[in-house]
């Protein structure tokens, strides 16, 4: 199957639309662990996805990627993160883990990453957490990101990163891509991912679906009280919306992925799932193209009017 991509920013790389968020494979545990990874992985890869987000946080992630799909290493493109704990588990606060984003941790990680991945090299490495400025300044972040690239560890220097910090991260001039949360239910980034592009960057957009907030079948969001209020918050801005008018024929997390792929300054969008007929149905999703510009815009107006 072949799947639609975008130059990727200046990097040269061209990315599928749809990129795999590689945070799914958390639950993944156990003696099955790594049979259900390879299964969903390959399928990922053969449906033509070439975009995969995975972090040191994210569990057993990266292992399993080792461990199913790094003999395929030439079929995608491997993004990362630094500034997650190497040594010990962070500690989660309002919904945010802990990090480090110290030269000594930033390599640390990078080099864990390289192991676990089974890799020599990582094609995106990002920020994690998005840091102030004056945090990665003081720490030298940026500077232990560089080195590893000379060294060949890494390609591409990214941040995930949110507002007001990101306006900041972009007029650094040093990053080859953003992370940036957006969908039809969190606009706030909307207008910032435009200037992100146009800084030459390229543009990934993380939450695209809202962790499956609008259709009540994919689960709370997760274990954590965080995570549990987002969803709420954000069936609750659906609901009140009457989003539910616009569909048409088409599922609630078709009209949320294809609201995403419809912003022009998108490169690509990382979608996760466990669940190998979902992931089929992102991918025939992502194939109908973006939502029609006038269904976009009239659900732009209703969630304005709902948030304000």
């Amino acid at each position: 199957m072949t799947h639609a991509r975008r130059a990727f920013g200046r990097t040269g790389f061209e990315a599928s639309r749809l990129g795999f968020g590689a945070m799914e494979l958390i639950p993944f545990r156990g003696p099955s662990a790594i049979r259900d990874a390879d299964r969903l992985l390959n399928a990922v890869l053969d449906a033509g996805i070439n975009f995969i987000d995975t972090a040191p946080d994210y569990g057993p992630s990266e292992e399993l990627i080792g461990a199913t799909i790094a003999h395929r290493r030439d079929e995608y493109f491997l993004a990362s993160k630094c500034g997650c704990l190497v040594g010990r588990d962070p500690v989660l606060k309002d919904g945010r883990l802990e990090h480090d984003f110290s030269r000594a941790n930033v390599r640390a990680g990078v080099e864990q990453s390289l192991r676990r991945l089974r890799t020599d090299h990582l094609d995106l490495v990002q920020i994690h957490s998005s840091p102030s400025r004056a945090t990665i300044e003081a720490a030298g972040t940026v500077d232990e990101m560089q080195k590893l690239r000379d060294e060949g560890k890494v390609r591409f220097l990214g941040m995930s990163s949110v507002l007001p910090d990101l306006e900041d991260h972009i007029a650094m001039g040093v990053f080859d891509a953003f992370q940036i949360p957006y969908s039809a239910l969190q606009p706030e980034h909307e207008s910032v991912l435009a200037r992100a592009a146009e800084s030459g960057a390229a543009t990934i957009v993380r939450g695209g679906v809202a962790r499956g907030a609008p259709a009540p079948d994919q689960g709370d969001g997760g274990t954590h009280d965080f995570w549990r209020r987002f969803v709420v918050e954000k069936r609750d801005v659906w609901e009140r919306a009457k989003l539910d008018e616009l569909l048409g024929d088409m599922t609630r997390m078709e009209f949320m992925l294809r609201f995403v792929l419809a912003h022009p300054a998108l490169d690509t969008t990382i979608v996760g799932t466990k669940n190998p007929d979902h992931l089929a149905a992102n991918v025939r999703f992502a194939e109908k193209g973006p939502l029609p510009e006038a269904l976009r815009d009239e659900s732009r107006r209703r969630v304005r009017e709902v948030i304000g």
